[in-house]
């Protein structure tokens, strides 16, 4: 029986995040610079034969019944006619509603397992059009490079050469309340009319660049983000929030202790990745 164990998703960080105006539609236009960094969930496949999807969580995070992971498998099934089905081992690591994509991250990996796994061979962009219609940030997890981003998540720009980021380490804190992104991007007092900037901007500053509209919203809704930030205000650290939150995090330039966090806090200094580990599962 064919099976891929250990299969890495990561998570990534908003460096920063401008509303830069709406849609008709309600969709709100970003921009951003969206980061890989080295906490990940695993995901384990085993083929299985007639077509059914099944999961188990195998890290006692207790999981919805119908998550991105498995929507993310139908929907292969969907566009392929695969008659294939697999069982899907969790281990999750990343914390949710935290503004760090686990959820598009795990589709994402699932989707490049299971092509790999189901002998599908599509193309990177053919898993990108199925993946869009998961959740505007799967694009990015496909694509498997730190990447400027724009439009409603569609348009991402890999940051190379001059433009790649450096290595850096962060603090990483995930406060033990969440947010629900609909409630910070339905606020009537979000920032939607960010003056528009450019990579070689961004570029010259990296991880000293912009601010997180939503962070005012979210500290309104969450008042656990405000308090994140000062804890690592506290520590010497300038804080800010990624994606939607609550998750916050800072650069760290120096060895910093960061112990005693706030019961049900989770606290990590994380590595950013130059690529995804799984950057070459499938081909352009």
């Amino acid at each position: 029986m064919r099976s891929l164990h250990d299969v890495p998703a990561p998570a990534k960080l908003n460096l920063f995040l401008h509303i830069t105006g709406r849609r008709p539609d309600g969709y709100h236009l970003i921009e951003s610079v969206f980061m890989l960094i080295d906490w990940q969930d695993r995901l384990h496949f085993e083929l299985r034969a007639g077509g059914a999807v099944t999961r188990e969580d195998l890290g006692g995070m207790r999981l919805p019944d119908d998550d991105l992971i498995v929507r993310a498998a139908r929907a292969l099934q969907a566009a392929t006619g695969c008659s294939a089905g697999a069982h899907i081992g969790v281990e999750k690591s990343i914390p949710a509603q935290a503004g760090m994509g686990g959820g598009s991250s795990d589709a994402a990996s699932t989707l490049l397992a299971l092509n790999r796994l189901w002998n599908l061979h599509l193309p990177r962009p053919a898993l990108e059009a199925i993946g869009l219609k998961l959740g505007a940030d799967v694009p990015f997890f496909l694509r498997g490079r730190n990447a400027w981003v724009q439009g409603i998540g569609d348009i991402i720009t890999p940051l190379e050469g001059a433009q790649k980021l450096p290595p850096q380490r962060f603090v990483v804190v995930k406060p033990e309340a969440g947010l629900d992104t609909k409630s910070i991007f339905s606020a009537p007092d979000l920032q939607r009319d960010s003056e528009r900037a450019t990579i070689a901007v961004f570029a010259a500053k990296h991880y000293d660049f912009g601010q997180n509209n939503l962070q005012p919203v979210a500290e309104k809704l969450c008042p656990d983000v405000k308090k994140a930030i000062d804890w690592l205000e506290a520590h010497g650290l300038h804080g800010r929030m990624t994606g939607s939150g609550s998750a916050v995090f800072a650069p760290m330039t120096q060895t910093v202790e960061i112990a005693g966090a706030p019961s049900g806090w989770i606290s990590r200094v994380c590595h950013n990745l130059d690529a995804h580990p799984l950057a070459g599962w499938a081909k352009d």
